[in-house]
């Protein structure tokens, strides 16, 4: 996949927008997300993302896009590849959430706008606003999130 020069700029606008509820996800044991993945219990999944993201967003604001990936071995740190979907009001988000040890990490993969702009980093100012206008409570602004996560 071409990637386009304004995808960085909205994986940090998403990356900033999960953040706290990707360390909700980090909660859950890696195992047990090994299990779901591997014998394709979408559903649960499904069900933890929906109960973490109902704390930040507005209801179907963020949920699960229904596939998975673990990558495990005998050496290194397992990883947890997640296909979400951010659905604020004007803008669909496609993503892949990574969830590891110590971070999580976002990989913007297609943005859809109901009404884009020809202007990219309009179309990425519209994002941000509807993700912020999607939000229960405002992240607080000393960035108090107890986990690192990144863009790309």
């Amino acid at each position: 996949m071409i990637r386009q020069p304004h995808t960085a700029a909205r994986e940090v606008i998403v990356a900033k927008a999960i953040e706290e509820v990707a360390s909700e996800l980090r909660l859950v044991e890696v195992v047990d997300y090994v299990a779901y993945v591997r014998l394709e219990h979408f559903s649960t999944i499904a069900d933890i993302v929906e109960s973490a993201a109902e704390l930040y967003f507005l209801p179907g604001t963020l949920s699960f896009g229904h596939g998975g990936e673990v990558r495990l071995g005998w050496s290194g740190e397992p990883e947890i590849l997640l296909d979400m979907q951010l659905r604020p009001e004007g803008a669909t988000v496609y993503f892949t959430l990574k969830l590891t040890d110590r971070q999580a990490a976002v990989v913007v993969n297609y943005v859809s706008f109901d009404q884009s702009c020809d202007d990219p980093a309009e179309n990425t100012r519209l994002l941000e606003a509807a993700l912020d206008a999607a939000r229960l409570r405002k992240a607080s602004p000393s960035g108090a999130a107890q986990d690192t996560l990144s863009a790309g």
